[in-house]
């Protein structure tokens, strides 16, 4: 029987629509199914989680990826996007959620069921399942990569310098978010090999 856990999150971020901005804070409560017995794996993947949304998408700008004049201009403000196949309503951050959470536990924990509201919702929970249709999600993009990615990157001048339109991502391995299995083996035993020669003669005292 596969254990199911359960966990509230919270993160701000700002939002973006065609000519307005928004300040938004999201509350979320996650359910997940543990597929791994190592406690150490499940610790590890909720604190990805956690990282994700707290040093990610915390302060950033959630926007559509087509929106890309306001994108170029936060990110020349050295501000932090997460680009969206559509405008960031409530309803396609959870299912963003769903999809890159998931990417990055590696199927440790896997969120099944995810409910959101905002302070722009007006008190509206919005509801998703992992059986339900991922909409715009169901096409590959950063959602499906396990790093700490929340942008995709795409072709521009250099003359514009927009080569940090998307900043590198911080691999887990640089945070200590490793699984179980990633961890060197600690042994204290010398790897120098010792020949010792028994002597079984009965020593002569004469």
């Amino acid at each position: 029987m596969t254990a199911r856990i359960s966990r509230i999150f919270s993160f701000q971020a700002g939002v973006y629509f065609t000519d307005t901005f928004r300040m938004n804070s999201y509350d979320m409560d996650m359910s997940f199914n543990v597929e791994t017995e190592s406690i150490n794996d499940q610790n590890v993947a909720i604190d990805r989680v956690k990282y994700f949304l707290q040093e990610c998408l915390t302060d950033s700008i959630l926007v559509c990826q087509q929106e890309k004049t306001a994108i170029e201009k936060y990110i020349n403000a050295d501000i932090k996007v997460c680009t969206l196949p559509e405008d960031p309503y409530d309803q396609i951050i959870a299912i963003m959620l769903i999809a890159k959470v998931n990417a990055i536990m590696e199927e440790k924990l896997v969120l099944t069921d995810i409910t959101i509201t905002s302070r722009l919702s007006d008190d509206v929970y919005c509801a998703h399942s992992l059986d339900e249709h991922m909409g715009p999600f169901i096409d590959p993009g950063w959602w499906n990569d396990s790093s700490t990615k929340m942008a995709s990157v795409a072709p521009v001048s250099k003359a514009k310098k927009i080569v940090k339109l998307i900043k590198s991502s911080t691999s887990w391995e640089d945070i200590g978010l490793v699984w179980e299995d990633s961890l060197p083996m600690q042994s204290n035993a010398s790897s120098e090999i010792v020949f010792v020669h028994f002597d079984n003669k009965p020593e002569n005292n004469s």
